[in-house]
């Protein structure tokens, strides 16, 4: 039995986003939180990278959904502006087809005349596109703000509510033929499922809200880059009493008689615990942390058979000059289906790539020395199951980059180009994979394919091992900072409610013991429970989002040896804020 009054020991394994938000909201209900991060940097994926005087942000650039992370921060009893100073882009990003460019940007109708003068006929289309997909985001986020525990989560009735408006039979681009009468056009609501690391031409046609989101609730720019958002979280998982460990990889989990007991840490130490939340990337957790046949459905091999994310090609360049370039810049390939094809189909490198540039000095002035420029450019590429060399590949990968980007900025040729860098760092899909401990190198994480959504995606509470929590891209919601953030959202909820049940289990049996009548229903000795279990606190319809602003809970806990504790209700963690979807690559910690 436990003593009622001490507190749950969790260890969250990687300090990306989603590790960092679990450890937020656990500390500040008054737990213990240790994270364990093998980096000496802070936030996986969402990290600064520093070269000389530059800092450029490794992986995501821009934040989306910016409800979701303030609603982070007040479920920890924090406001997000006291963290960080955020601007907002507009217009969005500059897309460029051919000569033609396109710079969506401030209102629905002002986007809509700027359509309807590039796409003749459109304008209106485009409005029609908004009204119906504001309506599919309002069916789509309950789900988004839930676990899936069971089969039975198919057939809720927010699932059910949202079924006509999914659109899951369809693909992405199917979808926006109903809309747009030219391709281009298509294209600039589409490359968004890269941000899942997938082709318009196979993502389900549910994420077509991923354009809507970002034309709807625009973007935004912290000042320091997206870096300071993992700064921040870590900042207040710290006041509310969480050890951050850096350098502290995990060699392994413990998992004894079926449950997880703590870690092993490279250098041979054992650290106890009653639940460990992984926030590494989740098929290197799979394949490296778990001693073999611990696992059943994510085995080594098992895991080969799972469809994977795109990886990225990254160039990291400080300038010696400012470049008439806007804050984000997407150069579309010519055959941008082909492009895709070849990324997603058939493994290879493009000839004539797409082409993402980012440009944040312009907007942020503490990147780089007044004048300067510290850019980031990023080539989507086939993960490593591809068998590409990138030995052999990457210099003239940094060719074709180099070409484009002086053809962009009106300079003459690649050798002025080189002539202006003053610091570089190139960041190939090897990279990801032997320095960011990224599986396979796929940087956006397991693909976002039918069989690899909701109960079918890997569980928030981990299916294959109990005490054991996943967050961040390879676990329910998905990829994404924003949904990275939900998952912790999720993860720590469930977590408390497992010792809230083992509670109400013991008052149970307590009572049938002592011949007290079960007021509750059939309680088994076995572990067995009625159906009356906590409630669903993520809310099931969007009306429950609209009650308020949720609060951040210190109730403290209870912990013991066995794993089982008495703790308080917890707060109602679906709060008021719209809580979906995606900016950049997923953002996990670094493992062991």
């Amino acid at each position: 039995m436990c003593d009622v009054g001490k507190r749950i020991k969790a260890t969250i394994i990687g300090a990306g986003p989603g590790g960092l938000a679990a450890a937020m909201l656990l500390a500040a209900k008054g737990h213990e939180v240790t994270v364990l991060e093998k980096q000496t940097y802070l936030g996986g994926r969402t990290s600064a990278l520093r070269l000389g005087e530059y800092i450029f942000d490794r992986g995501p650039t821009f934040l989306m959904m910016l409800p979701v992370l303030e609603e982070l921060f007040e479920l920890a009893g924090r406001r997000l502006q006291d963290y960080v100073e955020l601007k907002r882009v507009d217009p969005l990003y500059t897309l460029k087809f051919g000569e033609l460019e396109f710079s969506p940007g401030g209102s629905p109708h002002e986007t809509a005349r700027q359509i309807e003068e590039l796409f003749p006929g459109n304008g209106e289309r485009y409005l029609r596109f908004m009204h119906r997909e504001r309506d599919k985001l309002a069916r789509v986020l309950p789900l988004l703000k839930r676990p899936f525990t069971s089969v039975g989560g198919y057939l809720s009735a927010d699932m059910l509510r949202a079924l006509p408006r999914l659109d899951a039979a369809d693909t992405v681009h199917k979808r926006l033929l109903r809309y747009f009468t030219d391709e281009r056009l298509r294209w600039a609501f589409s490359f968004q499922s890269k941000y899942l690391g997938m082709s318009p031409w196979e993502c389900p046609g549910t994420f077509t809200i991923l354009s809507f989101m970002e034309h709807e609730y625009g973007l935004h720019h912290p000042i320091g880059g997206l870096n300071r958002i993992s700064e921040a979280m870590a900042d207040v998982a710290r006041e509310h009493g969480a050890d951050i460990r850096m350098g502290s990889g995990v060699r392994r989990i413990i998992v004894e008689h079926g449950r997880t007991c703590g870690v092993e840490l490279d250098s041979g130490k054992r650290l106890e615990a009653d639940d460990v939340v992984i926030n590494a990337d989740f098929g290197h957790a799979a394949t490296h942390l778990f001693e073999p046949g611990t696992l059943k459905s994510y085995t080594p091999a098992k895991m080969k058979k799972k469809k994977l994310s795109l990886s990225t090609f990254m160039l990291y360049l400080g300038i010696n000059a400012e470049l008439p370039l806007p804050h984000h810049k997407i150069l579309f390939a010519a055959d941008y289906r082909s492009n895709v094809d070849d990324m997603t189909e058939r493994m290879v490198l493009s000839e004539e790539p797409s082409l993402y540039i980012h440009n944040p000095s312009k907007l942020d002035p503490t990147l780089a020395p007044s004048g300067k420029s510290a850019l980031y450019l990023l080539l989507p590429v086939p993960n490593n199951r591809s068998g590409i060399n990138w030995k052999e590949q990457a210099q003239a990968m940094r060719t074709v980059m180099l070409e484009r980007l002086a053809a962009e900025c009106g300079l003459a040729g690649i050798a002025a180009v080189e002539a202006l860098i003053e610091v570089e760092e190139m960041y190939t899909p090897d990279d990801w994979e032997q320095q960011s401990y990224v599986y396979e190198g796929a940087t956006f994480n397991l693909a976002h394919s039918l069989d690899q959504m909701m109960y079918l995606r890997p569980r928030n509470k981990f299916q294959e091992v109990d005490h054991c929590y996943l967050v961040g891209g390879g676990t329910h919601p998905g990829s994404g900072l924003p949904t990275i953030i939900q998952s912790a959202i999720i993860s720590a909820q469930l977590l408390e409610d497992s010792y809230r049940e083992a509670s109400r289990r013991r008052g149970l049996l307590g009572r049938w013991r002592r011949g007290a009548p079960n007021v509750f229903g059939a309680f088994h000795a076995s572990g067995e429970s009625s159906s009356s279990a906590a409630p669903n606190v993520f809310g099931a319809s969007a009306k429950s989002h609209t009650s308020g602003k949720p609060t951040a809970s210190t109730a403290s806990g209870a912990f013991c040896t066995s794993g089982e504790s008495s703790i308080s209700a917890a707060p109602n963690v679906s709060g008021t804020s719209a809580a979906f979807h995606a900016s950049g690559a997923t953002q996990e910690g670094s493992p062991s």
